[in-house]
């Protein structure tokens, strides 16, 4: 994966790994809607995380999160960290990924890219807003999602 020529296909096709926390306490999940762009002047990362995921109240009680991308031969491990849940289970272990300490967030040793973002904002997605097939096909069991914005402060390679 290029992601200087392939940064339409980051979250979709190659995921990404969505993580909050400290080195001590944190949670990761794998991603696949996200998106980069400009807000407020500031380059900015956008994720959307559902309320019954483990990962969304590191969301919320943290300033800082990561979003991290994998070469293609970890897409086994990517897997694994979207598919078992934090609350029982140390999936960074399952996984066979390494957490590494950023001091505000954490990131894996194993990832070629990292976006190290500080929150900016969040809104729960309102599904009054919404076309009738995307909530029978993404809401019809759960609640919307919460979209969470951050200023992307560093990249790391």
């Amino acid at each position: 994966m290029n992601p200087e020529t392939d940064i339409f296909k980051l979250f979709d096709q190659n995921w990404g790994l969505l993580a909050a926390g400290t080195a001590d306490r944190h949670n990761a999940m794998t991603i696949s809607w996200g998106g980069l762009g400009t807000l407020w002047n500031k380059p900015v990362a956008t994720v959307y995380v559902k309320p019954c995921r483990h990962t969304f109240a590191f969301l919320n009680e943290n300033e800082y999160f990561t979003i991290s991308f994998f070469d293609d031969r970890y897409r086994s491990a990517l897997g694994i960290m979207g598919s078992l849940s934090g609350r029982d289970t140390d999936k960074d272990l399952a996984a066979g990924l390494t957490p590494k300490d950023l001091g505000k967030a954490i990131t894996y040793e194993e990832a070629n890219l990292t976006l190290l973002c500080r929150k900016l904002y969040w809104q729960d997605l309102s599904t009054d807003n919404m076309p009738e097939d995307v909530i029978k096909a993404c809401y019809s069991k759960d609640r919307a999602h919460r979209m969470f914005i951050g200023e992307v402060t560093e990249i790391l390679r």
